[in-house]
């Protein structure tokens, strides 16, 4: 079985962002980046079907610039056989990014799809859903856990109400959620391993979609300073602030 695992490059989790002083985007100028925490979930779980001798084959893919192949090459560290990188300086919105997904997946023929739920930069959860579209493919969305029976997948998913079991024909589509699994460290050995696995390099332009964006990015601002709170002497004093100057209550 052959399981596909597009990845996206995003800041470090770690990193605290800044808005750059125009408010046209945030500053990506010497910030650390790595791959996206969804992502690297999705990473794990395809390589322990490899590891428990259900898949034969994985295969992850990024969309971007040459900077992208260092979140690759990690992605290949951590277990994946090959990687596929869709070469584009543009910022693609999640319809374009699911459509050159779409040409990836009609390609490669995997018979499962594993992706991050969503990207910790843009937030959107629309990918997955949207390459499901695309393909005709059966999706399971916010798994918790992935079980692979013969020529089902059951997908145990987290709902508001709770846990949520489909099983789906493969090929399919899953996308990760937190709970899914705890992701490995890359080990040295595998680091230089993954330098030697095969890297190919694909431009966007070579696929014959139309990648004009669908949405327009205006402005960016950061959240609100958190105010320090305050210390009230009576309860008359704390439904008055209330009241008045919070305004949630009337």
């Amino acid at each position: 079985m052959k399981v596909l695992v597009p990845i996206k490059r995003v800041i470090d989790y770690n990193v605290k962002v800044r808005v750059k002083a125009d408010h046209s985007n945030v500053d990506l100028a010497n910030v650390k980046m790595a791959i996206n925490p969804f992502c690297e979930i999705a990473v794990e779980e395809a390589v322990r079907l490899k590891e428990a001798g259900i898949a034969t084959e994985v295969i992850t893919v990024s969309i971007g610039n040459k900077s992208c192949q260092e979140q690759l090459r990690t992605a290949l560290a951590l277990g994946a056989d090959r990687a596929i990188q869709i070469e584009t300086d543009e910022n693609l919105d999640a319809l374009n990014i699911a459509k050159l997904l779409q040409k990836i997946v009609e390609q490669e023929q995997p018979q499962l799809v594993i992706l991050g739920k969503q990207s910790i930069d843009s937030d959107n959860n629309q990918t997955g859903q949207m390459l499901a579209a695309l393909t005709g493919m059966p999706q399971g969305t916010f798994a918790s856990e992935v079980i692979v029976e013969g020529d089902k997948v059951n997908v145990t998913r987290e709902v508001d109400s709770g846990l949520q079991t489909v099983a789906l024909n493969l090929p399919a589509i899953v996308t990760t959620d937190l709970r899914l699994n705890e992701p490995r460290y890359a080990k040295l050995p595998n680091i230089m391993k993954a330098k030697r696995k095969p890297l190919v390099v694909m431009p966007a332009a070579d696929f014959g979609i139309d990648l004009r964006p669908r949405s327009t990015l205006l402005k960016v601002t950061p959240p609100a300073e958190r105010q320090a709170g305050i210390i009230v002497d009576s309860v008359d004093t704390l439904i008055e602030k209330l009241k008045n100057e919070a305004k949630v209550i009337s």
